[in-house]
């Protein structure tokens, strides 16, 4: 039998009562103020709210959707949204508190390190304890056994407690048991994080294939070109409420601008930046080669980054080194700008002021990307802003031939001038 959709909520909703803790037995004395709550209502107001630690949380409020069978949906936002309370209702590891999650079809899930593994039985067992789990017979998991060993690298250790293995070990398992096993629906957490570039680039093209069959697959994450690879719809989750359901490219679009301050590009209230603090950049912002401001990069054009700083001092700074690097959405590095590695003589700077990074031909393909600033003086940190800004790149003519990169080639990275020549033999 077969159904419109393979996931539906209506009006989903979670709530935490925070600072609360688990009843395992009272003492005399909160026996007594308990009794002395319940008979005074003067005592019940004031020992309620924040006055009491306790303060309600909707991890998620009214959420609803339907996703049918073969779709790849990406689940995104900041922490603290809701994306994985909400993997954990659909998993039935918690229920809702209001509203209602219907799944129709077997479930494979890899939410949190060590989900649905017992400790003190090996790899080998666990694999077997899961799939029974999963409803499937022992003929079958025998049929996926090699396989699912042979993809988590685990051959050596595949008879050892599991309690003993390392957590990349246990991820690499516990995927390759939740994707090899054959669910109709797979639900995957950023858990995958913790797994190195290898492994993740692997369960990104296990999960490809796992699409390719017509499986469902909701994917949580922050890897932005993870999810335009590999997903085709997004949610959109703030603060436990559905504000965006749609391609996932505008929905990601829509979730890097949410993560920019009020104002746009102003850097004086970030708090991820590292260094003494005496000199800091208060704004960045990007101008194409001809001095206008601009939201985005486009490949082979000119990209200046526009830094302002101030100094606590009005004395020049000497001995300045400034650099850009820019990072991929996997976060690595791709290339650095740096200043002294094109400056013969040291910089010495005004108090405050503004610094240009001239790009002559951005080497980027379309993609997101994001820059990470660096000052120091005298070789001391004054200022390091990790993810400072995101930089939209789309395609342009880099190569001077009126062609873009051919669809489905999106996220190659670095662009680098080259040339062909063919020779007879």
């Amino acid at each position: 039998m077969s159904f419109p959709f393979a996931i539906k909520t209506d009006d989903v909703s979670k709530l935490y009562h925070l600072g609360e803790r688990a009843q395992y037995g009272k003492t005399f004395r909160e026996t007594i103020v308990d009794s002395l709550n319940r008979v005074n209502p003067f005592s019940r107001l004031r020992s309620s709210g924040s006055a009491n630690g306790h303060a309600d949380l909707w991890a998620l409020n009214g959420v609803s959707f339907e996703i049918r069978p073969g779709e790849v949906v990406g689940v995104i936002g900041r922490n603290g949204a809701g994306k994985s309370t909400l993997l954990k209702i659909l998993s039935r590891i918690t229920e809702p508190t209001r509203g209602r999650a219907e799944i129709y079809g077997r479930i494979g899930s890899l939410l949190e390190v060590g989900t649905g593994f017992h400790p003190e039985l090996s790899g080998r067992e666990n694999i077997y304890l899961n799939g029974s789990i999963l409803g499937m017979t022992r003929r079958e998991i025998e049929s996926k056994f090699d396989e699912i060993v042979a993809f988590a690298e685990l051959e050596r250790f595949i008879d050892t407690p599991v309690k003993r293995y390392s957590s990349g070990m246990y991820v690499r398992l516990a995927f390759a048991v939740a994707a090899h096993l054959e669910p109709e629906i797979l639900l995957v957490d950023e858990v995958l994080a913790v797994g190195d570039a290898a492994f993740q680039k692997k369960c990104i093209g296990k999960m490809s294939d796992v699409a390719k069959h017509g499986r469902t697959i909701l994917f949580v994450s922050h890897n932005t070109a993870a999810l335009l690879n590999l997903c085709d719809r997004g949610l959109l989750l703030d603060k436990g409420k559905l504000v965006e359901d749609g391609a996932i490219e505008p929905v990601i679009q829509k979730y890097l601008k949410g993560l920019r301050t009020a104002t746009p590009w102003d850097l004086t209230s970030y708090d991820d930046r590292q260094g003494r603090g005496k000199v800091r950049f208060t704004r960045v912002r990007f101008e194409d080669g001809s001095g206008n401001t601009v939201e985005h990069g486009i490949s082979g054009e000119p990209l200046v980054v526009v830094l302002d700083y101030e100094s606590v001092d009005d004395r020049p700074l000497p001995n300045c080194r400034v650099s850009v690097v820019f990072f991929d959405g996997l976060g690595q590095a791709l290339f650095n700008c740096v200043s002294e590695l094109v400056i013969h003589d040291p910089i010495t700077l005004p108090p405050s002021g503004t610094i240009r990074c001239i790009v002559p031909r951005l080497p980027l393909s379309q993609n997101q990307y994001v820059l990470t600033l660096f000052l120091d003086v005298n070789r001391e940190i004054e200022d390091w802003i990790h993810n400072a800004i995101e930089l939209n790149v789309v395609d342009g003519d880099f190569y001077g031939t009126g062609r873009l990169y051919p669809e489905g080639w999106r996220g190659k990275g670095v662009l680098v001038p080259h040339s062909w020549t063919v020779e007879s033999k």
